[in-house]
């Protein structure tokens, strides 16, 4: 067994007992088939006020200029589906953000695969990342065959479905490297005919300043009242495309406590919503992404839903 092939496999089985749901490996290079899309995304302001994605374009393009050095993408998935969700006449705020902040919980594990892998191996230099730099996780997370891009843009895997979070390890070792899967689509549209807001206005292309999640959690102004009675209830994200794919039917409750949510989550109607304060917000929301958005803006998204009812 050659090293290359030896630390692959020591490194699938410490993520995996650190808790991911599935883990693979590409080389490092230029991201040569998403360079014209990142390109064409930009020029056509799909990305509104996420102003940041202008940034970096060669780093977010290839990782060896982000880290220099660099080798191997080591592309992590870890799942969030939770095992109970809101339910009755609610406002709604993605799986994702039930429990605690998934770029801490997610940093941890990242941390101490990378001190594992210098245990075991030696020093090896690099970085984790989970979705708060310039990587385009996805692109790498498909290039290892953890899955394909769906036609909503996000990653699906015919096992797994699409809710988890993808993060990487980003460093200087020869890996044995894995193949990229099929595309599993096929004639489907369920994702494109249910989105309220037209945002995946073509199949595998999304203007990411229509998208409920952009209104609800990026945009700073006031959500433009054309989008009024379009929302589906939902204040913070948005989960529709992912709901209605077919390939999330095999989608298996998560085992992670921190991702559990706070127990006041699940029971809040829309009047409880409506008159939330400060206090309750900072409560249930304590350690959990939704803190991105602020008391303010989620008080802002959740007026703007009441008036569109």
């Amino acid at each position: 067994m050659s090293n290359a092939e030896k630390y692959s496999k020591l490194i699938k089985a410490e993520a995996k007992r650190l808790g991911f749901m599935s883990c693979g490996i590409s080389k490092a290079g230029f991201l040569e088939e998403e360079a014209p899309r990142l390109e064409d995304y930009l020029n056509n302001n799909r990305h509104g006020e996420m102003k940041w994605l202008e940034n970096h374009f060669d780093k977010r393009l290839d990782p060896t200029v982000l880290v220099p050095g660099a080798k191997s993408v080591v592309s992590l998935l870890l799942n969030y589906y939770p095992e109970e969700q809101q339910g009755g006449d609610t406002y709604k705020i993605s799986k994702y953000a039930y429990g605690r902040d998934y770029h801490f919980v997610i940093k941890d594990k990242l941390k101490a695969l990378l001190s594992h892998i210098r245990e075991e191996i030696g020093e090896v230099g690099g970085r984790a990342f989970v979705d708060s730099a310039p990587v385009m996780d996805k692109a790498w997370a498909a290039k290892s065959g953890l899955g394909w891009v769906g036609k909503h843009t996000l990653l699906l895997s015919k096992k797994t479905g699409s809710f988890y979070c993808v993060a990487e390890l980003i460093i200087d070792l020869d890996l044995e490297y894995d193949t990229p899967v099929t595309d599993h689509c096929g004639t489907c549209t369920a994702c494109i005919d249910a989105c309220p807001t037209d945002a995946i206005y073509e199949p595998y292309k999304v203007d990411g300043s229509k998208c409920i999640s952009y209104y609800t959690i990026e945009l700073k102004n006031e959500i433009p009242i054309s989008e009024r009675g379009k929302f589906d209830d939902w204040m913070f994200g948005c989960d529709i495309c992912q709901d209605v794919c077919p390939w999330n039917r095999f989608s298996q409750s998560h085992k992670e406590p921190l991702f559990d949510p706070h127990p006041d989550l699940l029971q809040m109607d829309k009047k409880d919503w409506e008159e939330l304060t400060q206090e309750t917000f900072g409560k249930i929301f304590q350690k959990s992404a939704v803190k991105r958005t602020k008391f303010a803006g989620l008080k802002r998204n959740i007026d703007f839903l009441k008036e569109g009812n």
